[in-house]
């Protein structure tokens, strides 16, 4: 695996595929119910919450699901009080991982965590142990057979995107963004009617850890672990194995 761009299409792919068994669907309607309650139940003028409802729209949540969910934040409907949490630790070889999390119990969930992290050779750390070795960012790819690479830069640059990226060995180019502005350079793209494979707020990593064999199993098994888990939202990792290892 090399950069952000193949690991991102793997857990969007994930994600359509757990959307089957509902799993998708739990942490989608948390996050629409935390973002309602956060800032406000209209998506035109929350953008937390209307990425919240298009990710719901990817996955084919019934409108109905994505009503209740914002009516609970909102408090129009009762609903639970989730906490939100970031979890900071260390993978094998000394990969860093963040997890963001929301929960309604959080000594339960951390002991969990912990759990999962210390039977796949990680542990958890303090909070800023590695914080600082991420950015957080909005993140668009656009698959290269979409969009011409000059007219698209141009294009996310006037929008207000900070940097677009073209791996040569990825089939996509990726945008990178401040959050604030993913909204409008999204907006931007559907306008200029260019297909959007993902957009997302994200953490980048500003370095990785090269891991193969054992310790690439070990990691890619940890981080399957832990996005399993009901109570994390998303997992960030810095960690880069050869495509041989991600495959097996």
């Amino acid at each position: 695996m090399s950069g952000h761009s193949k690991w991102s299409q793997i857990k969007h792919k994930k994600a359509n595929t757990d959307a089957k068994r509902g799993k998708a669907f739990t942490k989608i309607v948390k996050e629409i119910t935390v973002a309602a309650k956060s800032g406000g139940g209209d998506p035109d003028g929350n953008p937390r919450l209307r990425l919240a409802v298009d990710k719901a729209k990817e996955v084919n949540m019934p409108s109905d699901n994505i009503k209740k969910a914002i009516m609970k934040g909102t408090g129009e409907l009762p609903g639970t009080n989730y906490e939100e949490v970031t979890y900071e630790g260390y993978g094998p070889g000394g990969a860093a991982i963040m997890m963001d999390v929301l929960t309604d119990n959080k000594n339960r969930t951390v002991g969990e965590i912990r759990h999962i992290l210390s039977k796949n050779g990680g542990n958890l750390g303090e909070s800023g142990c590695v914080a600082w070795i991420f950015d957080k960012k909005g993140y668009i790819l656009v698959d290269k057979s979409k969009a011409d690479e000059e007219s698209l830069m141009m294009l996310a640059l006037d929008a207000g995107a900070e940097d677009m990226k073209n791996d040569p060995d990825e089939g996509n180019y990726e945008i990178i963004t401040a959050p604030e502005s993913l909204d409008a350079v999204k907006n931007s793209l559907i306008t200029s009617k260019i297909d959007i494979s993902l957009a997302e707020t994200t953490r980048l990593p500003k370095n990785y850890v090269a891991l193969e064999g054992t310790a690439a199993e070990q990691m890619i098994r940890l981080i399957d672990f832990l996005e399993d888990h009901d109570d994390i939202q998303n997992v960030y990792a810095n960690f880069d194995v050869p495509d041989e290892d991600l495959k097996a």
